[in-house]
């Protein structure tokens, strides 16, 4: 009774001095690719939370600096067991945000991609299919944003898996669902519909945007090294070749990589195949999800 009496958590906008400037260390380290900065920013937003733990903004900004460390954790001379620990506190703080925004699909579909990371942690069968019914719900909330992340998480899975098969298919969905008719995945070319970007409302998450500036170049690297994996280098070389038809392409970060895709996609499809060790040395010949630009492939400036 005294539980069920209780107010619920009620969600507020946090505009303090600590708050925004949190928020702006936030998005200078994120959009500036500082992996070792993450450490002093997540002091700073969690200080800025603590005072007002009712705004989902400072809540998911949180988690998603766990989920970049703990992606992206090639970068480190060496990986510690410990670092598991960032999927706890990203599943933790995205569960606050869902709690204080249930209507955002993307804080859904993250919540349920960490679900099913720590399922896998704790070889827990259950809470692995848990979180994958959540994310299920998320893509049918908005599935031009969450398709995408469903196939990515699922991208590090054997590539002859039911569930890998499944996360291709739903990157060409995607597509499907950005253009409005299906697209030709034998004879890719994107450049009758790049008159269709916007910013606005659901097909937003379809293109470049301020939170993520080079979401469009992020999305086709993703696709092409799946191709690969999926022993289809030719397509995954037109994939690869549609990221060149974004407007910012000269300004991204990634272009050598992605040349260096494209001229490796047969000798590649073996080596994205392999499992690779936490401490594998090999930096060059991995799937996108499993690299030191897993998140900035899309969010670095």
């Amino acid at each position: 009774m005294a539980i069920m009496a209780a107010p619920s958590k009620a969600p507020l906008i946090d505009v303090s001095p600590e708050a925004t400037s949190a928020d702006a260390a936030f998005w200078k380290v994120l959009h500036g690719g500082e992996y070792g900065a993450i450490g002093a920013t997540l002091d700073q937003l969690k200080a800025a939370y603590l005072k007002h733990p009712q705004d989902a903004r400072i809540a998911s900004h949180i988690a998603f600096l766990h989920v970049w460390r703990l992606t992206e954790r090639t970068r480190l001379p060496q990986i510690s067991a410990s670092i598991t620990d960032d999927a706890t506190m990203a599943r933790t703080y995205f569960q606050e945000a869902v709690k204080l925004a249930p209507h955002d699909a993307r804080f859904r579909g993250f919540l349920a991609s960490m679900t099913m990371a720590e399922g896998s942690l704790h070889g827990d069968e259950k809470e692995i299919r848990q979180g994958f019914f959540m994310m299920q719900d998320a893509v049918d909330a908005w599935p031009e944003f969450n398709l995408f992340t469903s196939g990515y998480v699922m991208s590090t899975f054997p590539y002859d898996s039911e569930k890998f098969l499944k996360a291709l298919e739903e990157q060409w969905a995607t597509l499907d669902l950005c253009v409005g008719t299906h697209v030709d995945r034998e004879n890719l070319d994107f450049a009758p519909w790049m008159r269709l970007e916007t910013r606005t409302g659901p097909k937003r998450a379809c293109w470049n945007s301020e939170i993520a500036p080079h979401n469009f170049e992020g999305f086709f690297l993703n696709l092409g090294d799946m191709e690969v994996k999926a022993g289809h280098p030719k397509i995954a070389r037109a994939a690869y070749a549609q990221a060149k038809q974004s407007k910012t392409y000269a300004q991204w970060p990634y272009r050598d990589v992605l040349d260096r895709r494209i001229a490796q996609a047969e000798d590649n499809v073996a080596l994205f195949r392999v499992e690779r060790l936490p401490n594998d040395t090999e930096k060059e010949h991995r799937m996108m999800i499993d690299t030191a630009f897993a998140c900035m492939g899309c969010h670095q400036e």
